[in-house]
């Protein structure tokens, strides 16, 4: 859900951005480009609600999983992944209908994709997580500890809003998210093999500086996005699905009430920033936050080296 429109906050420092990322083992210098995950990792495809979801999996010791956004896929984690995985079991997919995925028709409703989630992890023996997400990943991630709260030992939530959450109402009137609503046969047709173009909109609008979105990682989402059935997954069934989304949050919401977990609010100092505290606290009672600085939306594209610093951080409890 790139670009929930917040406006751009300035905020103070929480972290300095650093050269290197210092954790246990060797000092690892993070690129901002897409890059590999490491022989650590081997992937597969799962068969789960119906279809086939693409999942990255590595290491070994408390399970950690990353859950992407729209505009990005799995690979956006891959600095953070590798450097988890010397002493975490770290899962890693690609969300339903998103990059190596495969492309179904329906079952884009994040409750539902979150119970996938719960079946792939427990395919693989996981009974407890830390969650890390960032856009639509936040909305299943949302699901996913709302439902299973047992299953979530803590939550790190990067730069977007949860349907029918929050300030969810006031984001729908905001110009920035127009693409909400942009889905349809029509548009479809309009976006092929300019799929490019609609992506770099968002990379260069919701982020600090265009520039900081390499032509490397655009070329490398675009191509993903340009795949037999991807755009049309985003656009209409992970998008379209907002509102169902909304509907089914408030249930629950009102049922169990605010999450009890640990929880990190992220925003990118040009992007949501503090207010992202603010927001998680309407879900959540134990809410730290924090902002990354000369970042828009795109934080672990634009800042790799505060991400992973903060987000190791909170995950080894400190």
């Amino acid at each position: 859900m790139k670009g929930a429109g917040a406006p751009r906050l300035l905020a103070m420092v929480v972290l300095a951005a650093a050269a290197m990322v210092v954790a246990p083992g060797p000092v690892v210098t993070l690129s901002a480009r897409v890059q590999p995950f490491s022989a650590q990792f081997t992937t597969s495809q799962i068969e789960v609600g119906g279809t086939s979801q693409y999942v990255r999996k590595g290491g070994s010791g408390p399970a950690v999983l990353l859950l992407h956004g729209f505009g990005d896929t799995g690979d956006m984690w891959q600095p953070l992944a590798d450097v988890l995985v010397r002493d975490h079991t770290v899962v890693v997919p690609d969300l339903r209908g998103m990059g190596l995925s495969a492309h179904p028709e329906g079952g884009y409703e994040k409750m539902s994709q979150a119970r996938d989630l719960a079946a792939i992890l427990d395919r693989f023996k996981i009974e407890r997580v830390t969650l890390v997400t960032h856009d639509i990943g936040n909305m299943v991630g949302y699901a996913l500890a709302a439902q299973f709260p047992a299953r979530v030992t803590s939550w790190a939530v990067m730069d977007a809003p949860l349907p029918g959450l929050g300030t969810w109402e006031q984001q729908l009137l905001n110009p920035r998210t127009w693409h909400f609503n942009f889905r349809g046969p029509d548009v479809e047709r309009l976006v092929a093999g300019r799929e490019r173009i609609l992506l770099d909109r968002f990379y260069n609008e919701l982020s600090a500086r265009p520039s900081g979105i390499d032509e490397e990682t655009r070329r490398h989402y675009a191509a993903l996005y340009a795949r037999p059935g991807a755009m049309h997954n985003a656009l209409g069934g992970q998008f379209a699905a907002f509102a169902k989304d909304a509907e089914e949050n408030k249930a629950l919401f009102a049922k169990a009430g605010k999450l009890s977990m640990p929880v990190l609010a992220i925003g990118g100092d040009h992007s949501y920033g503090a207010s992202m505290k603010t927001e998680l606290e309407f879900v959540a009672s134990n809410v730290q936050g924090a902002v990354i600085t000369d970042a828009g939306h795109w934080i672990m594209e634009e800042q790799p080296q505060q991400a992973v610093l903060i987000l190791t951080k909170f995950i080894a409890g400190k």
